[in-house]
């Protein structure tokens, strides 16, 4: 991190010597009397001294004293005024950034240039309400469609931070067809506005909200549980399980999360031979872990543990896990204490010591984007902010 930042004033150092030497070279033209040398100059070799012995901050603070605001040089007062905010002191580039505002001198498009670097800077801040002022003025008045289109992605995800799902969609819809990529964030946003609907037990709004966020998002496995959830609070258990059926075409990853309202489902409607066919048929489309275990526990029930002990088995050979391991040992010390054995086999409890430390704390989920991992689920990844890339786990230590 420390050398990229060294790279980043490098950077700037040249943009910055360019400008003063374009400068240098025209008042040496204008004046070829003058042969003394430039004062500007000699700061900017100060600059690089500092930035030699890996001083950054003295450096940049040389440069932007070096560098007058004029047409030549704003950009790179704008690009001073990144660095700043990427190395986490965005106060510094809210004082470059405002100071170039301050200069009349400014075309419209460099203007609205640095009202969006401005706006990014109170964005970094956490001072919402003045970015948002800012990018809805750019919205407003700009025609400059490509500044346009970065302040509503801007402010779509100022919004999104402030949880206001209803201002995010207003704003996002006239992206959709240029960006189809926005669509996905947007059904979990009416997921959100469906949510807070059911709380307030309008359930009907909530429904209109889920059936939205399917048309943007077909693949919207969160819109289909809820969906199957609002069947099974009216009572329609045989419709919510018809809507969990779409779930493995959509996502099959996400089988393990469907599972408890799928089991749910069938225990109020009264059929346990129906949801063993059913699993018997995901685990056909994917063996996971969840999935055996159900089933072993359903064989459980009905035959007893040692068959339970040589399904589970089976299974297990087929798509081994750490989880499954675990569960087998279960059965195995159930059934020697059904068989009268005391004590327990110390050969089992110690190899259930090894897996419930190696189960221990493991976490349940992880992000496909950035690799965030979690024991729960969550709709969007706290770390890169993307909605619907966190998924069970697979492989022999997760499903």
């Amino acid at each position: 991190m420390y050398n990229a930042v060294l790279l980043g004033v490098l950077l700037a150092a040249i943009a910055i010597g360019f400008g003063l030497g374009v400068r240098h070279a025209s008042r040496r033209r204008q004046r070829t009397h003058d042969s003394r040398p430039s004062g500007l100059s000699r700061e900017y070799f100060v600059g690089l001294n500092y930035l030699l012995n890996e001083q950054p901050d003295e450096a940049i603070n040389t440069f932007v004293n070096a560098l007058d605001v004029n047409s030549d040089t704003v950009e790179t007062h704008i690009a001073l005024g990144k660095l700043f905010r990427a190395r986490g002191e965005a106060d510094k580039a809210v004082s470059i950034h405002q100071n170039l505002l301050a200069r009349p001198a400014l075309s419209t498009s460099t203007n609205e240039h640095v009202q969006l670097e401005l706006a990014r800077d109170f964005m970094a801040l956490g001072v919402h309400d003045r970015a948002q002022r800012m990018l809805r003025a750019l919205l407003d008045k700009s025609d400059n469609d490509t500044y346009r289109q970065e302040a509503k992605r801007l402010l779509i995800d100022l919004l999104e931070r402030e949880k206001d799902w209803q201002e995010a969609l207003d704003v996002a819809q006239s992206l959709f067809k240029q960006q189809p990529g926005m669509q996905r964030p947007a059904a979990h946003w009416l997921c959100e506005l469906a949510q807070q609907e059911i709380h307030q037990a309008s359930r009907a709004i909530a429904r209109k909200h889920l059936k939205k966020a399917l048309q943007l998002d077909e693949r919207c496995v969160r819109a289909t549980l809820l969906l199957a959830e609002l069947e099974m609070d009216n009572g329609h258990y045989t419709r919510a399980i018809e809507r969990l059926n779409h779930i493995p075409q959509q996502d099959i990853a996400h089988i393990p999360t469907m599972l408890p309202t799928l089991q749910h489902a069938y225990e109020r409607n009264n059929d346990i031979q129906g949801f063993e066919t059913h699993l018997y048929r995901l685990l056909g489309q994917a063996p996971y872990t969840s999935i055996i275990i159900a089933l072993g526990e359903l064989v459980h029930q009905r035959d007893g543990v040692d068959s339970a002990i040589e399904q589970t088995g089976e299974w297990l050979r087929e798509a081994p896990s750490l989880g499954g391991l675990d569960y087998l040992i279960d059965l195995y010390h159930e059934s020697q204490r059904l068989s009268g054995k005391t004590p327990p086999d110390t050969r089992l409890l110690l190899l259930k010591h090894h897996t419930n430390a190696l189960l221990e704390g493991k976490a349940r989920h992880r992000c496909r984007r950035c690799g965030f991992a979690s024991d729960s689920l969550a709709w969007q990844c706290p770390s890169c902010r993307r909605w619907g890339t966190i998924k069970p786990i697979t492989g022999v230590d997760g499903e």
